[in-house]
C-alpha cells in the first residue's frame, strides 16, 4: 500500500521513531525501537503493521499492543540469551547492586567548604562509585532545635523532591548523621550573580543582553515552581548560582511554600513586595516583584530601593518600597524598563 503521513502529531512521531519502509513493500520496525532488530519476525506479520498504519490517526492506545506483544517474544529468546553473556549484563547487575545500597556519610567523599548559611555550610562532594561531583548541604540538627526550623528543613527537602527542572537545583541524595542533616544537590561552580554583579567588569551590572539570558532562565524556573504550586519568595541575586558554563539556576528553597491552586498566604520572609509589607494576602505576586527587583539590580548594577552598603532601617525600605518610584538610567532599553515597571504595578502576576 502506498505510504502515507498520518495527520496527528504523536502518530507523526511513533512513525518515524519506529516504522520503517524498504523499497516501498516491506514494513519494519527500525533499529530505534529494538536491537537486535526483529524484522524477520515482522516480516511474517505484514498484515498486523498495515493494519497499524491505516489506523495510526484512530487514537486507538490498543493498536499496538500486539506488535509488543511479538517484538517482546522475540526478545526474550536469543536477544537475550547474547545479553545474559555480554559485558552490558555484568555492568546492569552493578548498577542494580549500587542501586539498592543505603545512602550514608560513607557514599561521598567531602572536599572544602563552598559557602555558608543560618543552619549550617555547604561542601562539595564526590559519590565514591561514580566520581560524580555535588554539593552537600549539611544543616547542623543543634542549630535547627535552637531557632526552631524543622518545619523549614522538612518543607525544602519535600519541595527539592518534588521539582525537576534544568533552571532549580536538583536534589540527588538525603542521607542524616548524629550530627547533621544533608541534601545533595546540583553542585554550581561559577558562583552567584551578586558576585558577577559587583565583582566582574570595570563597571557593576550587566548589559542588557546578558542581563535579558539571566531573566529568561531565571523565570523558566520560576514558571516551574509555580506550576507545582510553589511560591519561592527569596528571588535575590545570591540565591542564582551560575553552572562551570554560565547558565543558572535558582537554589536555597528555605522559605519556599507550596500553596494549593486559588490558595492566598501571609507571612514576611525574604521579598520586600508591597504586599507582603502590608501583611495582606498572595499567591505567586511577590515573586514577580523581586525578579522585576533582579532585572534591575543586574543592569543597574544596583538594588531598586537601597544602595549598595547603604545602611538603612527595614521600616526605610519598606516606605521606599511602597512609595517611591525607582530611577532608571540611561543602561535600561525600553523593554527592560517596561518589564520593570509591569512588575512594579503588579501588571505581571
Amino acid at each position: 500500500m502506498p505510504v502515507t503521513s498520518p495527520t496527528n502529531p504523536a502518530a507523526n512521531v511513533l512513525k518515524k521513531r519506529f516504522v520503517t519502509y524498504q523499497s516501498g513493500v516491506s514494513c519494519s520496525l527500525s533499529s530505534a525501537a529494538s536491537a537486535p532488530d526483529p524484522i524477520d519476525v515482522l516480516r511474517e506479520s505484514k498484515e498486523l503493521l498495515n493494519y497499524c498504519e491505516r489506523n495510526l490517526d484512530s487514537g486507538d492506545r490498543e493498536l499496538f499492543v500486539k506488535c509488543a506483544e511479538i517484538v517482546k517474544t522475540f526478545q526474550s529468546k536469543e536477544p537475550f540469551s547474547l545479553f545474559r553473556i555480554s559485558m552490558y549484563f555484568h555492568r546492569y547487575l552493578q548498577w542494580k547492586w549500587l542501586e539498592s545500597q543505603p545512602v550514608t556519610y560513607k557514599t561521598f567523599r567531602m572536599y572544602r567548604v563552598l559557602g555558608k548559611g543560618g543552619f549550617g555550610e555547604v561542601c562539595a562532594c564526590q559519590v565514591r562509585a561514580t566520581g560524580k561531583m555535588y554539593a552537600c548541604k549539611k544543616l547542623e540538627k543543634k542549630r535547627i532545635k535552637k531557632r526552631k526550623g524543622e518545619p523549614m528543613v522538612l518543607t525544602e527537602k519535600q519541595i527539592l523532591q518534588k521539582i525537576n527542572s534544568r533552571f532549580v537545583v536538583s536534589l540527588a541524595y538525603a542521607y542524616e548523621t548524629k550530627d547533621f542533616l544533608c541534601l545533595v544537590l546540583t553542585i554550581m561552580n561559577g558562583g552567584d550573580l551578586k558576585f558577577h554583579i559587583y565583582n566582574m567588569g570595570n563597571e557593576t551590572g550587566f548589559d542588557v543582553n546578558r542581563a535579558r539570558f539571566y531573566a529568561a532562565e531565571v523565570l523558566c524556573g520560576l514558571e516551574h515552581l509555580h506550576l507545582q504550586g510553589i511560591v519561592y519568595r527569596d528571588c535575590k541575586p545570591e540565591n542564582i548560582l551560575l553552572d562551570d558554563r554560565g547558565h543558572v539556576r535558582i537554589s536555597d528553597l528555605g522559605l519556599a511554600i507550596e500553596i494549593s491552586e486559588g490558595e492566598s498566604v501571609r507571612g514576611r520572609v525574604g521579598t520586600v513586595a508591597p504586599e507582603v509589607i502590608d501583611n495582606e494576602r498572595y499567591s505567586f505576586s511577590p515573586d514577580w516583584f523581586s525578579f522585576g527587583c533582579l532585572v534591575y539590580e543586574m543592569i543597574e548594577g544596583q538594588a531598586p530601593f537601597r544602595a549598595r552598603k547603604e545602611k538603612v532601617k527595614r521600616e526605610e525600605v519598606d516606605r521606599r518600597v511602597k512609595e517611591d518610584a525607582e530611577k532608571y538610567s540611561s543602561k535600561f532599553n525600553e523593554e527592560a524598563k517596561s518589564l520593570c515597571k509591569k512588575v512594579r504595578l503588579g501588571a505581571i502576576t
